[in-house]
């Protein structure tokens, strides 16, 4: 997927802490965490993940990069950080619009961009997590690195599209907190509201994909897009997950849904483009 090059891309919408590094070894309750979903199925402490973490320092790198400036689509079609403005942009400009023809109000959610560990709302927020929705502080915390153990870890093949299915989805579940709809019920298992919100933010991100062009930001999605998207669906799914890690998979411990049921939500959203069909 390509951005239109003269569309104006807005920076604010993205807190850039990538030149600092500190935090504390708190584990926050954010939803979609990678570190959490290992620690349940392979019943370690997640806190452990973290123990050479410092808590009482913050470094400034001067020599950080900065999405100040990312001002156009051209500049996202040259650079990843620019593409995740860009995303954001788009994302949150499809939600204000759809939500607001359903009668609500849509409160914009800023992605805050790090590198190792930061903190959030939810507690710190590290690299070995993945990414969240923290709904304490109402943000999305990604660190760029994650998509290189997208591929490397999880084994998907990766490319921009996959970038911007974890974006939209982590925004789906900001959209899920601004309906009251979002759960921190802890519960696993196929049929547990974990799974089934999730889903439903897979859902989520497949609706802002069929509408992303309507944005003024992007081109129309390829094919090659879309199907980039459900291999990154594909390649977190709990099954997955534990088959490669454990050998085995252990439905009862799934927080995410498989493979499969990742992929069928992400095209129920794509193929319908309507929000409301969004319901596992």
């Amino acid at each position: 997927m390509s951005f239109n090059d003269n569309a104006r891309l807005d920076p604010s919408e993205v807190e850039d802490v990538r030149g600092r590094r500190g935090g504390g070894l708190v584990i926050g309750g954010g939803v979609g965490v990678v570190i959490l979903i290992a620690s349940l199925l392979l019943g370690f402490d997640p806190t452990a993940i973290l123990d050479s973490v410092s808590s009482d320092t913050t470094n400034i790198d001067p020599n950080a990069p900065s999405v100040a400036d990312c001002k156009t689509g051209a500049d996202a079609n040259k650079r990843e950080d620019c593409r995740i403005v860009g995303y954001v942009d788009s994302i949150q400009q499809f939600w204000s619009d759809e939500l607001g023809k359903q009668g609500k109000q849509y409160r914009r959610a800023p992605t805050v961009l790090y590198t190792d560990v930061t903190q959030a709302g939810c507690g710190t927020a590290s690299a070995a997590m993945g990414p969240f929705y923290c709904p304490v502080d109402g943000k999305v915390y990604l660190d760029l690195a994650f998509f290189d153990e997208l591929q490397t870890r999880f084994g998907a093949k990766g490319g921009p599209f996959a970038e911007a299915y974890v974006v939209a989805h982590e925004y789906g579940h900001h959209v899920q907190d601004l309906l009251g709809i979002l759960s921190n019920d802890q519960r696993t298992g196929p049929q547990s509201t974990s799974v089934k919100q999730e889903l439903q933010a897979d859902c989520y991100a497949g609706v802002w994909t069929k509408h992303a062009a309507d944005t003024g930001y992007l081109q129309a999605p390829t094919q090659a897009d879309v199907a980039s998207a459900l291999d990154a669906a594909a390649a977190v799914g709990d099954d997955r997950i534990q088959r490669e890690t454990s050998g085995r998979v252990a439905p009862e411990a799934w927080t995410h849904g498989s493979s499969a049921q990742r992929q069928q939500w992400f095209s129920t959203g794509y193929s319908t483009g309507d929000f409301t069909r969004c319901t596992p």
